[in-house]
């Protein structure tokens, strides 16, 4: 099981050329994970890429009505899905194995507190006035930061994954399944088992995690931007931490020293799986995986 973001994707926005170098260095990845050609799971993230679609709302906001959320994950799902199907199947020695992106639906409860307090940000910085005429015009929440005023949403947290049957089915018959993609399209579940699109995103670290223990994977790697997790990441004197234990790791989280929209999710979702599943959980960078693999680089969340 490997999740990682869209920024590893996408690092700049404004030049999605740069996909299809960064999907080939993924696909050698994950010959590093999976050297036998075993059933495998990918869940990638989207932020670069629905604040590419939040920019084509912006520019054409006069003549088109802005997309709901649930629409662009699912639209995200489809072109990264495509793109790292493509180059996964493309790349050199893969031999027979399968290639899948599965549109992934993932339940979520309405009651969840997120709803009433919007925290995720998502799309492109605006300036006061702007930021002021979106609430007004769309009812978006908005919050101040330092490099400007930034859309917030939902986020809250992945129940189930609707198509977790398929994905299992077709793991087991050695397949590399895309699913999950930035974290799942949240929907909700009314009374009769319909399904209906909620105006929020999903955490696909957290997503990763449920997908993970729920197929009984024997390991959760989490590929980010740094090498592996470190303790005072805000001080003068950051340190790298390669083991941690559960009650470290709680510790961790509780402190507030990790960022909850980056580190702090990868480090809960791994913990998640370590304590679900009984297995360990890796943090790295692509540019690490080897080392870490060799227990020389990243960190291990351990059980």
């Amino acid at each position: 099981m490997v999740a990682f973001g869209g920024n590893a994707l996408l690092p700049d926005p404004l030049d999605p050329s740069s996909q299809g170098n960064r999907a080939r260095a993924l696909a050698g990845a994950l010959k590093l994970l999976n050297p036998a050609g075993e059933g495998m799971v990918l869940v990638h993230g989207n932020g670069p890429q629905v604040g590419m679609i939040l920019l084509r709302i912006e520019a054409t906001r006069d003549r088109i009505p802005p997309e709901p959320l649930d629409f662009m994950v699912a639209e995200t799902q489809g072109s990264i899905g495509y793109l790292l199907a493509r180059t996964i199947r493309s790349s050199p020695g893969r031999g027979s194995q399968e290639v899948a992106a599965v549109m992934t639906q993932v339940l979520v409860d309405s009651t969840d507190p997120a709803f009433s307090h919007p925290t995720k940000p998502v799309g492109p910085y605006y300036g006061e006035e702007e930021a002021i005429r979106l609430r007004r015009v769309h009812g978006w929440d908005m919050t101040s930061e330092p490099r400007g005023w930034r859309r917030t949403v939902p986020s809250p947290r992945p129940l189930e994954v609707v198509e977790i049957r398929t994905i299992r089915e077709a793991a087991a018959q050695g397949t590399v399944v895309i699913a999950g993609g930035g974290g799942g399209v949240p929907v909700i579940r009314r009374k009769g088992g319909e399904l209906l699109g909620a105006e929020a995103v999903v955490d696909k670290d957290l997503t990763a995690s449920l997908i993970a223990v729920a197929l009984e994977a024997r390991r959760l790697v989490i590929l980010t931007e740094v090498d592996a997790v470190y303790r005072g990441y805000r001080g003068r004197s950051p340190e790298a931490v390669h083991l941690l234990r559960r009650g470290e790791a709680c510790e961790l989280l509780e402190s507030g020293d990790l960022p909850a929209g980056s580190m702090g999710p990868k480090v809960e979702g791994a913990l998640s799986f370590a304590k679900s599943a009984g297995k360990e959980a890796l943090i790295t960078d692509v540019d690490h995986l080897e080392e870490a693999l060799s227990r020389r680089a990243g960190t291990w969340v351990l059980p």
